[in-house]
């Protein structure tokens, strides 16, 4: 069975049609990404998928219908999403608890999980004096203490420093190859390049392209040419073909060569051929 499956899915505001014929299906156990600029329509996607929305066409999280969510379907899904706040008075560890009173969890796994974010060390910090990074680590312990089936990240790691979204990452390929399937939105192409199973570009409501992320950029990659950057400073560009092997050959029995680089566009750049427009805006 598929975790997620879409299937002309559209959402209107007003005159404003936001989602335009969404179709997408994310298996059991992937971690799949949804790549666009701020007001793709990204959020709203992600909160049709956790039942927050209504919408025409068909949306089934877990062969569960979005528009018929009830606690049998919400004890199996987590979120963390930008409107999704923590007590700013309680600590870290009472936070959590209130939480793992609903779901009869164990206060053990309440230290278990904050240990795995990194948060053993604030359990009784008091959730108004977390930095930015620790609040989201937080509400990440908090969406994935009843083991969910299947995790929804809204920009999980927007703002962050580099160690700390180094750290998430590391904890989100865990939390997958335990078998959570996560759904993860995000503007950050390098994140989504490393993450992702499979990627799917929406821009104005509307996914443009869908695949494997290496394989979408070595998709567009027109000029398919190889870059040697020789150790004099000089920089060569060559065909990526094998009536080239003889040259590139020749640069490294020489040990002229520096640094050698492959012309595939990285995901931005793919973004841009497809929409003239950058994932950043």
């Amino acid at each position: 069975m598929n975790s997620l499956e879409v299937e002309k899915l559209e959402k209107i505001f007003g005159e404003k049609k936001v989602l335009d014929n969404i179709c997408l299906t994310v298996a059991c156990g992937e971690l799949f990404g949804l790549l666009g600029p701020s007001g793709a329509g990204k959020t709203t996607l992600i909160k049709i998928l956790t039942g927050q929305l209504k919408y025409g066409g068909q949306a089934r999280v877990l062969g569960k219908d979005c528009s018929k969510f009830g606690n049998e379907i919400y004890s199996k899904v987590g979120m963390v999403l930008d409107n999704c706040g923590v007590y700013e008075r309680l600590n870290c560890y009472d936070n959590m608890r209130l939480f793992a009173r609903i779901y009869r969890i164990d206060n053990q796994t309440i230290h278990s999980v904050l240990k795995k974010v990194g948060l053993s060390e604030a359990v009784k910090t008091p959730a108004g004096r977390l930095s930015k990074g620790m609040r989201q680590r937080l509400l990440l312990a908090r969406a994935v203490l009843y083991k969910p089936e299947i995790l929804f990240l809204d920009e999980p790691t927007g703002g962050l420093d580099p160690a700390t979204a180094q750290e998430i990452h590391e904890y989100l390929n865990e939390l997958k190859n335990a078998g959570t399937t996560i759904f993860l939105t995000t503007h950050n192409m390098e994140e989504a390049y490393k993450l992702c199973d499979n990627i799917a570009l929406l821009n104005e409501g509307k996914i443009v392209e869908y695949g494997v992320p290496g394989e979408l950029c070595r998709k567009y990659n027109r000029e398919n040419t190889v870059e040697i950057i020789l150790k004099n400073g000089e920089t060569v560009r060559i065909p990526n073909s094998s009536a080239s092997a003889e040259k590139i050959a020749s640069y490294f029995s020489e040990d002229k060569v520096e640094a050698i680089h492959s012309s595939e566009p990285n995901l931005g750049t793919v973004f841009m051929k497809l929409t003239g427009r950058g994932l950043n805006l």
